[in-house]
């Protein structure tokens, strides 16, 4: 276990900008961070990270909380595993107390599966520098293709040498389990027994955005036509192939920086434009490009230039890709290389400087190059142009800005020699047909299931919570108003009216603890025993120490409940005007006490009736009769607070 004292030195460390950073580009807006949020697909920014408060808030799936919640939302971590990632990062030493053996028997099983692919990672890199085998064969390959020692140790690469058990020998001897080592794919079971995956193959391991190894590349060396050149780890807890960019970990600050990703197909493309000096370049590893993948690059940039193979084969894919490309609203340009040219023999020839200018010169707009391209493989056959003009149109229609679209069908009219407003006639079809097409899946697919959008956490919502909103309320007074200081006045012995100073958060919790109320919903409850607790020991809670709650729920709905979505300095900057919480704190306050208790006595109330209906003793029926006039006479009470309104 983590001790206490090292918990709060990690919260106290962790910047929520610089980890979120990390994952994402944020851009200053105010006094606060914004960005695209990475746990639902948007396309204008409504992720806010606060740095005053040192929390994240999404408005749009309603995602928030503190540091150590983003990593373990991200990175779908354990509270202990996040804890120990942003040690790391802020260089903090971890000495843990010792676990009772139940605790080490209920290890988190992803955890074990990230230990194993790190020994794996190492296990492969000793190999190769370290073994004659790997020196003289695997090492050889890499120094061959152009690879420095520095490039060879920054992508960790590796060697799993030529034997059927060489890795997984050494694992289950480090007291490993094989099952975990089957999961990850790095052992197989034969009839002799178990083996290696990766036997006699360089390894290229990929890693998530936080830098842990989640799974391997592995390339033959041989010439062997029956087995594939490249392997690569089975999909796991750890691993999904299509939620990953390979070099992504080692490019994104570059890319920000940059504001442009260079996407090529291969591991080699990646290492030697990186080595070259391009280190704002990725690779979706040879498989065809996802729209998971296409969210990850725009949570960095925009501005993506695709560069692939000039080959009838490596054109139709490009094409098939940048179509996704455009859908998410990226700005796409192109390099089509020479057919026996791609990004690794072209880094290796030129250098930095030559493949820079390069790279800015053969960069084309994607929709004047698809137009040339197909125009010139018609010839003067009206039908083919015919056909190829319908393609360009149907790309076209994919465009979701309509200045972008308006600009690109002008330019594109004079290249297709067709006027402007038939161009746009014949886009407006294609949008149609896609609406409709994307209308009958919608209304078909029982498959595809629509997340509504809401700031509310979904374990926060109950239908059958009578005070739902009353609690809500309260609730988000004590975390944002709590330790503001508050003047009651109250009656002395001698009739006089005397001022007394407390805190928010002691005036609520005295109002509801002297009436004996509660919370029906058992998150706001939970917060409101942990606020007694601190009452009972003289200490005030604040909102701070419950967003470095152990419990994500908990965490969630103080980062919530404390973000405004508009900045009042957004406003007044347009010359509006308005009246702060702080300001009407005292009317705010009153009323949301007296609406939970007009509330809970209108439930009571009906409670009540319904034991009168039931009961046919005379003395009970007295007793529920008076208690119903006591009811009525303080819901007559609490309602004159509202004047007119009925609650």
């Amino acid at each position: 276990m983590i001790p206490k004292d090292t918990i709060d030195e990690i919260f106290n460390r962790a910047i929520i900008e610089e980890v979120v950073g990390d994952f994402i580009h944020l851009k200053k807006r105010g006094v606060n961070f914004l960005g695209l949020c990475p746990f639902h697909n948007e396309k204008s920014p409504s992720f806010t990270v606060s740095p005053a408060k040192g929390i994240y808030k999404c408005f749009g799936c309603g995602k928030g909380g503190n540091s150590v919640n983003f990593i373990m939302e991200h990175e779908m971590s354990s509270y202990p595993e996040a804890l120990k990632y942003l040690a790391r990062k802020y260089n903090i030493e971890i000495q843990e107390e010792e676990q009772t053996p139940e605790q080490r028997k209920a290890a988190n099983e992803r955890e074990s599966l990230h230990l194993i692919n790190a020994f794996a990672g190492d296990y492969f890199s000793k190999s190769l520098t370290e073994t004659e085998e790997g020196k003289s064969i695997g090492l050889s390959y890499f120094k061959e293709r152009g690879f420095r020692d520095d490039t060879i140790e920054n992508f960790i690469l590796g060697y799993n040498p030529n034997n059927e058990k060489s890795l997984t020998k050494s694992a289950l001897d480090k007291s490993y389990q094989i099952e975990y080592l089957l999961k990850l794919g790095l052992s197989k079971k034969g009839h002799s027994g178990y083996f290696d995956f990766f036997k006699g193959r360089v390894i290229f391991p990929i890693r998530n955005l936080s830098g842990r190894i989640i799974g391997f590349g592995g390339r033959i060396l041989g010439n062997d036509k029956k087995m594939a050149k490249y392997f690569n780890s089975p999909e796991s807890e750890v691993y999904n192939k299509s939620k990953v960019l390979y070099g992504l970990f080692e490019s994104k600050k570059k890319i920000v920086a940059d504001d442009r990703v260079y996407l090529v197909e291969g591991y080699t493309d990646v290492i030697s434009m990186h080595q070259a000096g391009i280190h704002n370049v990725v690779s979706s590893s040879g498989t065809s490009l996802t729209e998971d993948q296409i969210r990850l690059i725009r949570r960095y940039t925009q501005n993506i230039v695709v560069v692939f193979d000039g080959d009838a084969a490596g054109m139709k894919a490009a094409f098939r890709g940048i179509d996704m490309l455009l859908e998410e609203n990226m700005k796409v340009k192109v390099i089509a290389l020479d057919e026996n040219d791609d990004p690794d023999t072209l880094a290796r020839r030129l250098t930095q400087e030559e493949l820079e200018t390069y790279l800015k010169e053969q960069a084309q707009d994607y929709f004047h190059f698809k137009t040339k391209t197909l125009l010139k493989a018609c010839g003067d056959d009206p039908a083919l142009r015919s056909k190829a003009i319908r393609e360009v149109i149907k790309t076209l229609a994919i465009i979701p800005d309509k200045i972008d679209l308006n600009l690109q069908s002008l330019s594109l009219s004079r290249e297709l020699d067709i006027d402007q407003e038939t161009l746009l006639y014949e886009i407006s079809k294609f949008q149609q047909k896609r609406k409709n097409d994307q209308y009958k899946q919608s209304k078909y697919n029982h498959l595809s299931v629509v997340e509504p959008k809401t700031s509310v956490p979904k374990q926060v919502v109950s239908t059958h919570n009578p005070t739902e909103n009353q609690e809500r309320d309260l609730v988000r007074i004590l975390l944002n108003h709590g330790e503001t200081k508050y003047v009651t006045e109250i009656e002395d012995e001698e009739g006089e009216m005397q001022t007394e100073e407390t805190y928010v958060a002691l005036f609520i919790l005295e109002e509801l603890l002297g009436n004996k109320l509660h919370f029906n919903n058992p998150l706001y409850q939970s917060i409101l025993e942990k606020y007694v607790f601190h009452y009972h020991q003289d200490e005030l809670l604040t909102a701070k120490q419950l967003l470095r709650s152990n419990n994500p729920e908990v965490s969630q709905l103080v980062a919530t409940l404390t973000t405004e979505k508009h900045e009042i300095g957004q406003w007044e900057r347009h010359g509006i005007y308005i009246e702060t919480e702080d300001l009407q704190l005292k009317r705010m306050l009153h009323s949301s006490i007296n609406s939970f208790k007009l509330r809970r006595v209108t439930e009571m109330i009906k409670l009540n009736q319904s034991h009168l209906k039931d009961i046919s003793d005379e003395k009970k029926w007295k007793k529920y009769l008076k208690k119903q006039k006591q009811l009525e006479g303080l819901k007559k009470e609490l309602s004159s607070y509202f004047g007119s309104a009925i609650i």
